[in-house]
């Protein structure tokens, strides 16, 4: 046989028996949680309790990554977007990047971008006012509003709380005298008249909440803190929407992976200290599995087409 042909076969030989590269398991280098707000809220503070179990419990850094964006939570959506589906960039999302996310004309979030690893957080969202109101129920104030102009206080028209405020107002055959964002909807907002209503999160009443009325929270179950207050879609059944926070991958994201994040963040969610954290803000904390996200996903879509066409009818 020709030396030519020797080493060609000794190359196949050494090709077929040599080991085949090792590659290494999930997570071998830092990951990253992608907070599209600024820190210090909610949805930060629980993926921080995430990234620092996940931290303790595969032995690699994880750190929560802050992005916030005048453009909303939208831009700091597309940094996972963008990034490689191998589980080392997370998102922590509220419902709009999602829901809202595939028809804001940003390439990088068309539909089926993300898939859900669950749901963990529903924002303690309350339409508030002050003790002595005249009107207690959201139709009280229906009717109060026919012949009064009240003044609805909001953290911003695009959330998805205010915009269930308004579609409110129109299911219930009434108009707001007006509106205007906040960045302070507290005690003190009420007690100066700058507002009659506001739409904000518990915690920031519960200095006062013995000078306040709570007319109705806008969440999907009633909460800890004040059960007997009616849930939005009592009055309103069509408008049965909460914001809600939850982790999300890219859809290629290999399913081994999404079950190492999972086991950290359903435990996480379990733990004394969150519960803490929900008994002390209102919070409702949890843990809403994959496939039960998705079909959060679709009833919330659903939901907000009602909201939008109630909105924009006359």
């Amino acid at each position: 046989m020709k030396k030519s042909a020797l080493l060609a076969l000794a190359a196949t030989v050494l090709t077929v028996t040599a080991p085949l590269p090792a590659y290494a398991e999930y997570p071998e280098k830092p990951v990253s949680f992608v907070v599209p707000f600024p820190p210090g809220d909610l949805e930060d503070v629980l993926t921080r309790m995430i990234a620092d179990n996940f931290q303790q419990k595969y032995g690699v850094a994880a750190a929560v990554v802050n992005k916030p964006s005048d453009g909303g939570p939208f831009p700091g959506a597309v940094s996972v977007a963008t990034a490689p589906a191998d589980g080392y960039t997370i998102g922590s999302f509220v419902l709009d990047i999602p829901v809202v996310g595939p028809d804001v004309g940003i390439p990088a979030l068309q539909a089926d971008t993300f898939e859900p690893l669950g749901i963990f957080l529903t924002y303690p969202f309350v339409i508030a006012t002050k003790k002595d109101a005249p009107y207690s129920t959201m139709q009280e104030l229906a009717e109060y509003a026919k012949d009064h102009d009240v003044a609805l206080g909001h953290f911003g028209s695009f959330l998805v709380p205010t915009q269930a405020t308004f579609a409110a107002a129109k299911s219930l055959g009434f108009e707001w005298g007006s509106e205007a964002s906040s960045d302070a909807l507290d005690c003190n907002t009420l007690a100066s008249g700058d507002f009659d209503v506001i739409n904000t999160t518990i915690q920031q009443i519960f200095p006062c909440l013995d000078q306040v009325k709570i007319i109705a929270s806008i969440t999907q179950e009633p909460l800890t803190v004040v059960p007997d207050v009616p849930m939005l879609a009592t009055a309103a059944p069509d408008l049965a929407l909460a914001l809600w926070n939850g982790l999300f991958v890219r859809k290629e994201t290999p399913q081994d992976v999404r079950e190492k994040i999972i086991a950290v963040a359903r435990e996480t969610m379990a733990s004394e200290r969150a519960q803490k954290l929900a008994a002390d803000t209102g919070a409702l904390i949890y843990w809403k599995d994959a496939e039960a996200a998705a079909e959060q996903i679709k009833t919330d879509k659903a939901t907000l087409a009602e909201i939008n066409r109630l909105i924009e009818a006359n």
